[in-house]
């Protein structure tokens, strides 16, 4: 397999920096048509299933000339509404969602380039306007947090749970969120990202349990690392719970089983052909009802892993705010996300702590007198590397 990589490639070489910040690119002009899309009436699936096919095509037109580099998804469009966290992407066989004036449209995906990985996620008011009540403290409170965590982001920080506002991109996102009388969904993580790996081992856990935050594994941010940092806050309880709702998502473990069902091993083998060790959606397969079958019983020996699609109490909202980052010589190199405008968000609450306000207040722009060398660190055009 292309993925099965024996060394790490990481941003310490520059062609690795280029290929992320082109997928960076790519993921920030797609996600501006994916949110024009998201207007009252719209459908949920139609949008997910634009999106994907824009990632797509978007990718197959840069390095063309590397014929064994794979391109493309790197996680599927999703577009989770109000009080539905996240991974509502759903199969035309599936129940749709149609979007209404005022809803909460959280939109998450990704791509990848040769395996380096850029995911996004971005939250918006369908319909526009201005923003009142508890959607406007859930906005306002996702992106804070999601500031804040940019500029905790540094190398020789630590990934840890402690009270620490300065310190801990976990206690702040806790800390901010409460400011505006919300919740962080308990237990979400963001992870590392390596090559073909979107989940790599070392991860930052949101609103942990007593037992998550005593099984949360310690670590130390490094140079020459990439994150996907995920913020995700609720109105609610912040407890995300399963519903009726199937599960479209799924990503290939590192497990081995020996699949009775020819539906099943002729399923497992076009997942591994075709999509390696990154997450996928059914959708992707061209026969719908074989995916469906094949599915059941490489999850039931955990062959395969589901993104479950999760829920908070109905009435409530969330807000998701999502951005990769390169920690670079240079400083903390955000390359996806798109500016959200918090003018158009009317709340009565508004962050008081004097130590939060200072951190949000202090730079998350990079370093640029140290950018002397041309290469890895500049801005590159998508033009550049199209074949």
């Amino acid at each position: 397999m292309a993925d099965d990589k024996e060394v790490d490639k990481t941003i310490a070489e520059d062609l690795v920096v280029t290929k992320y910040k082109l997928a960076g690119q790519i993921v920030n002009r797609v996600l501006e048509q994916i949110l024009a899309k998201c207007v009252p009436d719209a459908s949920a699936t139609e949008i997910c299933e634009f999106g994907d096919k824009l990632l797509i095509e978007e990718t197959s037109k840069v390095f063309k000339k590397e014929k064994d580099s794979k391109k493309g998804i790197a996680f599927s469009t999703c577009v989770s509404v109000n009080n539905c966290i996240c991974h509502f992407s759903p199969i035309p066989s599936e129940s749709d969602y149609i979007l209404k004036a005022g809803d909460l449209a959280k939109v998450d995906f990704g791509a990848h380039i040769d395996g380096f990985i850029a995911v996004v996620a971005h939250t918006v008011i369908v319909g526009g306007g201005e923003v009142t009540g508890k959607a406007a403290d859930v906005l306002l409170a996702a992106h804070y947090a999601s500031e804040a965590a940019l500029r905790l982001l540094r190398p020789d920080n630590e990934v840890t749970v402690e009270l620490s506002v300065s310190k801990c991109v976990t206690c702040s996102i806790l800390l901010i969120s409460a400011e505006f009388g919300c919740k962080p969904v308990e237990g979400m993580l963001s992870h590392q990202l390596k090559q073909f790996r979107i989940d790599g081992e070392k991860s930052i856990i949101q609103n942990p349990s007593e037992l998550q935050r005593k099984e949360h594994e310690k670590a130390t941010l490094e140079m020459y690392e990439v994150y996907a940092m995920d913020v995700l806050v609720s109105t609610g309880e912040g407890v995300g719970r399963e519903m009726d709702t199937r599960c479209t998502i799924y990503k290939k473990t590192d497990e081995v089983y020996q699949l009775k069902l020819k539906a099943s091993r002729m399923f497992y083998s076009e997942v591994r052909n075709k999509h390696g060790s990154m997450p996928f959606n059914l959708r992707s397969f061209d026969k719908e009802t074989s995916a469906r079958l094949g599915v059941v019983e490489c999850v039931n020996h955990k062959l395969i892993e589901p993104f479950q699609v999760l829920y908070e109490r109905p009435g409530e909202l969330v807000a998701q705010f999502k951005f990769t980052v390169l920690l670079l010589p240079s400083g903390t190199h955000r390359i996806t996300g798109i500016p959200f405008d918090k003018s158009q968000c009317k709340s009565e609450r508004s962050i008081k702590d004097p130590e939060l306000n200072a951190l949000l207040n202090s730079s998350a722009k990079a370093n640029k007198k140290k950018k002397k060398k041309a290469g890895a660190e500049e801005p590159m055009e998508v033009e550049a590397a199209v074949a």
